[in-house]
């Protein structure tokens, strides 16, 4: 903060920065579970790979989409600001 008690103009450029940076991890985590899953590569080693074929959505691709969810929370932070800008009454002039 300056002296005036509001931000730099590096200050705001960071916090720019963060909150794309922030917004980009789910996306990208999504893209990667599905990459991972169509090319085959979801499933890790394992010594006992029959136990775990009951469900393609195993190893490294489960992984990414619960990256994905853990990172969701600017997503859903956005999503809520604007429902309720939505649903909020407007005052009549």
């Amino acid at each position: 903060m300056n002296g005036n008690g509001g931000y730099s103009r590096e200050g705001r450029a960071v916090g720019v920065a963060t909150d794309w940076l922030h917004l980009a991890a789910t996306p990208t985590f999504l893209l990667m579970a599905v990459l991972t899953e169509t090319s085959g590569g979801g499933s890790m080693d394992m010594p006992y790979p029959a136990a775990y074929a009951t469900s393609s959505l195993g190893g490294m691709t489960l992984m990414y989409f619960l990256m994905a969810a853990f990172h969701s929370a600017p997503w859903l932070k956005r999503v809520l600001r604007w429902w309720r800008k939505l649903t909020l009454p407007r005052p009549r002039p």
